[in-house]
């Protein structure tokens, strides 16, 4: 990670309190998503690549103003040039490898890889990363564990994501090694079906507060 990245990825994960994690399977739901979102105070947006249409999401939820749209789910080299391509700001794996550290250095956008375990973690300080996508968060220790991470690797902080809620989402912010909190639940999979757009700016409103 090059001063210019970890610049980068700091601005990026400083924009909002919370970053909203993305699963789009309609692509005429990208636009009025990003919309709701935005207008709500969250702006930082992850398009996970687990659907067919992720990708043309990212190039219209780009074009959205005031959107700073990145792409999750980011697994290979061949992932992150794809994302690059269509236009994502920054990209978000749940894991690295070798490969796609490699890969992300020479890579024009900032690149947070996820990490589980302290050995995980120091396997990419090895590589030159100090920002990292803490995940799953809960199902790895929560809370707990990134008070644990915080004596050994001052130097580090963290984006944790996975089975963060509403309830538990203010605790990991109030952690001094936490930069922002990802998560899915101010877009609640009955609302995105129902295209309540109206119920969804209520809900992110409730987590950019």
């Amino acid at each position: 990670m090059t001063p210019e990245q970890l610049q980068r990825i700091d601005a990026i994960l400083h924009a909002a309190p919370v970053v909203p994690v993305l699963a789009i399977d309609d692509l005429d739901d990208a636009v009025p998503l990003a919309r709701a979102l935005v207008d709500a105070g969250l702006p930082v947006l992850e398009v996970t690549l687990r659907t067919p249409v992720a990708l043309d999401a990212i190039r219209r939820m780009r074009e959205v103003p005031g959107a700073i749209v990145g792409a999750g789910t980011v697994l290979t080299a061949n992932d992150l040039a794809a994302v690059k391509a269509a236009g994502a700001t920054f990209a978000i794996s749940p894991g690295a490898t070798d490969a796609l550290y490699a890969a992300a250095k020479s890579s024009a956008i900032p690149f947070l890889p996820g990490i589980a375990t302290a050995s995980e973690l120091m396997r990419g300080l090895e590589h030159g990363w100090t920002r990292f996508k803490f995940f799953p968060a809960e199902a790895s220790g929560g809370v707990a564990a990134l008070k644990g991470f915080a004596g050994p690797f001052p130097q580090v902080k963290f984006c944790p994501t996975g089975g963060i809620d509403a309830a538990k989402a203010p605790s990991y912010r109030a952690l001094p090694n936490v930069l922002t909190v990802g998560g899915s639940w101010m877009v609640p999979g009955d609302a995105l079906k129902a295209k309540d757009w109206a119920r969804i700016g209520i809900l992110a409103r409730d987590a950019a507060g």
